[in-house]
Order: structure tokens, then sequence, then C-alpha cells
């Protein structure tokens, strides 16, 4: 460690890091910023990662069981991906300091980013909510095939994903603290985030763009309500994992090495 302002040339040419302040605890304001984005990059991964692997969880499922309609179609599973998700995964990188990161200890530099708490959620997130989102588009589909049915399925199936990943996004801002400890209010970038995400798929459920591009329609109140109740089922879900984790290696974290 080399000072910027008073140390000299061969000194800031030999450290690893310099100081441009000359103050040894912009140190610790360092790897307090530094675990905060560590922190957030995994927390966009799993929201990533863990909705993408439920739509796949729900195509294998789909092709798995024989049935004759994609739930999902390709532009679909795009506007999942690239616009809805797309949003959000921008402000959640945003996430203020949970408060405790300078309390934990040292990450081992080896431990993978897909560590057992990363793997676990994933993959506990990934079959919740795909498998619920096919027992749905099954239950919108019953024995009527015709393309008319089909597409008012798909149409609902695509706004509880919407409402999933609103849902979720809940559950990503902390690995194991309980969400009803964080306020919403706490991060307005990422409570606006989701809410436009939602406002745009809603805005085009209600346009003739999103008609003819995505195939949506508005879906009726009840419905609606009901798919939202659907969709929070990933929340307590979640939250019981965090208890879980918490309970098992709060205070023996696992080696991931």
């Amino acid at each position: 460690v080399a000072m910027g302002r008073s140390g000299t040339d061969v000194a800031r040419e030999a450290s690893e890091l310099v100081l441009s302040d000359d103050n040894f605890a912009t140190i610790v304001n360092g790897v307090e910023e530094g675990r905060v984005a560590y922190d957030n990059i995994r927390k966009v991964i799993y929201l990533l990662i863990s909705t993408g692997a439920a739509e796949l969880v729900l195509m294998a499922m789909a092709l798995a069981t024989g049935m004759p309609h994609l739930p999902l179609l390709p532009v679909q599973l795009l506007w999942l991906n690239l616009v809805t998700n797309g949003i959000q995964d921008v402000a959640l990188a945003f996430e203020s300091n949970e408060g405790d990161v300078l309390q934990r200890k040292p990450r081992p530099p080896q431990e993978s980013i897909f560590n057992r708490l990363m793997v676990e959620r994933t993959v506990i997130a990934a079959i919740v909510m795909g498998v619920i989102a096919f027992l749905t588009f099954d239950w919108f589909v019953g024995d009527d095939t015709s393309k008319a049915n089909v597409d008012a399925a798909r149409n609902a199936l695509l706004l509880l994903m919407v409402l999933f990943e609103n849902i979720h996004i809940g559950n990503c801002r902390s690995e194991t603290r309980s969400a009803f400890r964080m306020s919403p209010f706490r991060s307005p970038i990422l409570l606006s985030g989701a809410l436009i995400a939602f406002g745009i798929h809603v805005l085009m459920m209600w346009t003739p763009f999103g008609h003819d591009l995505l195939g949506t329609r508005p879906v009726a109140l009840h419905d609606a309500a009901q798919l939202a109740l659907l969709a929070l089922i990933i929340f307590p879900v979640m939250e019981l994992h965090k208890w879980s984790w918490r309970q098992r290696y709060q205070k023996n974290p696992p080696s991931d090495r």
C-alpha cells in the first residue's frame, strides 16, 4: 500500500494499492463498496438464472408430458427475458448496502459465484415457479384445445410469469435476510424498476401493438387476482429457505472451496 499524495513515485509503482487521499480509512470504505458490488452481482445473477430456469422447467414439463401446444411462444419468452426481467435486473444492481457487509467474514478467494447457497436457492425457485406455471397453463387450457383458448391460456401464463418476476425480486434483495425486514421504499430505484416493468406489460395487454406482437389481451379481474395469489407462493417458499439456511449455517457457513 502506498500513499498517492505524499508517497514517492517508486513506492507507488511498486505497490498493489495506492491511496489517493493518503487515508487508511479509505481501505475500509473500499472493502465495503466492493462487498456491496459483489452482493449485487450475485443478486442480479440469481434473479436472471432462477427465472430463466423456471421457464426451462415449464417448457421441459410441457415436452415431457406430450402437451400439444407450447405454453409460451418464442417471442413471449424473449419478452420476459429481455424486457420485463431486463428492466428489473438493472434496477436490482443499484440495491443499497444491507448494513452488515463489514461484519461478515471474508469469503474464500476461490469461492464460486454458484456456491451452495446460490445453487439451492436457484433450484428451489425454478422448480416452484416452473411447476406452478405448467399447472396453471394446463388448468386454463383444460379440454378446449382450440387456438383461441390456447392463446388465452398463454396470455394468462405470460401475466403470471411477469407477476412471478415482480414478487421474486423481493426475495433477491438479500440472500439470508427476510424480505419482511427490508422496506421496498428503502430502494426507490428497484421499486420504480419493478413498477415500470409491470406497467409496460399491462400496457402491452391493452394496446393493439401488444396484441399483434405478443398475442396479449386484457385479463379478467378475477383471473388476474387468482394469478397474483399463485405468484405470491414463491414468497413464503423462499422465506422458508432463508430461515432454513440461517438455522443450518448462520454460525458455521459451509465451505465451498
